[in-house]
């Protein structure tokens, strides 16, 4: 490559990859603010229910995905790449922006919850548009030795779309405080609203863009397919590569990906019950450090081959997700005795509610053990007409010491470079598997479903398995390791060098 052409190439991966990392942000934001949408928009008389309500929404917007491939990509395999994905950035902005003005449930009621899972699926419409044009894009400016190394940018997106989401919210929360950042009408709402901003700037930049080489040496030479959707899926040879990237590589890096991060949030908050900005700051610690080892498998990926290095990613991950998250479990458990209690306080406050007869009783328990880890439980119990007396809400809040924070960012950094190991490689590998003139519809399908439907609903599976009678804590990690093996099995019969082909067929 001439340096005009690499300086080109990287204007070309800085203008997808903006523009795809704002998308990310846009839908993540919600994911990242689960505990607090599911108060604001859903009935609290069961807090849990409220909660899985609200990761049932969340997992909405991924299921929706691969639709949004269908639709988008056959516009993008007609009609070009750029123009797709620049309609996806807008549809997806839009729809986050206007989340953050939906009124909560305490105003509406359930027309809340309502508009809320609409807005929610058109974002996952529109993510189902935006990857595979973007990545579709690069791969086709890329040199073939360089494929993976060059899309492993569009691949950090999605990581430093949660980072960015993480950061705008403990930004916004440090800036208004914690009570005005849970209330309704709160500084909840900034990181929705922040987003047309942001969608503002990446348009004008992908208006700049020119359309894929590729793309356009077919659209010259009169070879655009008619009829994408049919070709890809109604040709039994195309057929079977869409199955062997879902079931070979994307199913399982769906649940890895979502495992690693996502559910490792909740994990987080839920279960250890980890305070709200010290398990974002976990979360974003252990996404710089384990961010730039998606660029390097992407790079090795080039050199080795991109199979060994998935299905390596994948066996990790089987192997490691009990042992990882009973280590994490460990640092908030205090059932055993090996925590040192140094100091142990208790303040009680009851008052009056306005305009009944009935009070409110606050207890506050606060043990401090010896090496810094700091437990509240709060206790808040409503006593109706001076004689009811309904069982308290109970809620629980763990503070870490310094050493047991490290250590929680080192076993979540650890699974952050098992979703690097399968999806700093993908989309070289996607790319590879389809011809130029069905790519974008073909890669896209099998990429969100994969990552819409086994791995967006990973959070919410999960929980729900823990949920169960007589189920422990970990009990939800038994999903993305049976879905991992599906696809180490699946990929180690059947994907072969006889699978690649090259960009330009």
């Amino acid at each position: 490559m001439t340096k005009a052409d690499k300086k080109k190439l990287w204007g070309v991966i800085s203008a997808s990859s903006v523009g795809t990392l704002i998308e990310w942000y846009d839908f993540y934001i919600f994911g990242s603010l689960a505990a607090i949408l599911s108060v604001q928009f859903f009935p609290q008389d069961n807090p849990t229910a409220a909660f899985l309500s609200t990761l049932a929404t969340f997992a909405a917007g991924f299921i929706v995905r691969p639709f949004g491939a269908l639709v988008f990509g056959r516009l993008g395999d007609i009609l070009g790449r750029k123009y797709t994905f620049l309609l996806t950035l807008i549809l997806m902005g839009g729809s986050t922006f206007a989340i953050g003005l939906i009124p909560g449930y305490a105003t509406i009621g359930y027309w809340a919850p309502l508009l809320v899972l609409l807005l929610r699926l058109v974002q996952g419409l529109a993510l189902g548009g935006e990857y595979g044009g973007a990545a579709t894009y690069v791969a086709e400016h890329a040199p073939a030795n360089r494929r993976g190394f060059y899309t492993s940018f569009i691949q950090t997106t999605a990581t430093l779309g949660l980072f960015l989401s993480i950061g705008v919210i403990l930004l916004t929360r440090s800036a208004v405080g914690e009570m005005n950042f849970v209330s309704e009408w709160g500084g909840w709402r900034i990181p929705f609203l922040l987003s047309v901003v942001l969608v503002g700037v990446s348009v004008v930049i992908r208006l700049k863009m020119k359309e894929s080489p590729l793309f356009s040496k077919i659209k010259a030479e009169g070879k655009i397919s008619k009829n994408p959707l049919k070709e890809s899926f109604g040709k039994r040879e195309n057929l079977k590569m869409v199955l062997l990237a879902l079931f070979g590589a994307t199913a399982g890096q769906g649940v890895i990906w979502y495992t690693g991060q996502f559910y490792a949030l909740s994990f987080i908050q839920k279960t250890m019950n980890i305070e709200f900005v010290q398990s974002n700051y976990i979360i974003a610690v252990a996404l710089m450090i384990g961010t730039p080892f998606f660029i390097l498998f992407g790079y090795w990926s080039d050199r080795i081959g991109r199979k060994g290095i998935m299905l390596c990613g994948m066996l990790l991950a089987i192997f490691f997700y009990r042992p990882i998250y009973g280590e994490m479990l460990k640092l908030t458990d205090f059932s055993d005795g090996s925590k040192t209690t140094i100091n142990t306080s208790e303040t009680r406050e009851t008052t009056m509610i306005s305009g009944t007869h009935d009070s409110l009783t606050t207890v506050v328990v606060s043990k401090t053990f010896a090496d810094g880890t700091v437990y509240n439980e709060t206790s808040k119990q409503r006593i109706v007409d001076a004689s009811e007396v309904p069982a308290p809400k109970v809620s629980k809040e763990v503070t870490l010491s310094s050493g047991s924070f490290w250590m929680l960012v080192l076993l979540v950094a650890i699974q952050v470079i098992f979703v690097a190991m399968v999806y700093g490689p993908i989309a070289a590998f996607l790319v590879e598997l389809f011809p130029t003139r069905i790519r974008y519809t073909s890669m896209s399908l099998p990429y969100h479903i994969g990552n819409g439907v086994f791995g967006g609903l990973t959070p919410f599976i999960a929980i729900s398995l823990t949920s169960m009678p007589g189920a422990s804590p970990l009990d939800g990690l038994w999903y993305p390791i049976i879905i991992s093996a599906i696809c180490v099995v699946t990929g180690f019969l059947f994907i072969n060098k006889a699978s690649y082909r090259t960009l330009n067929d």
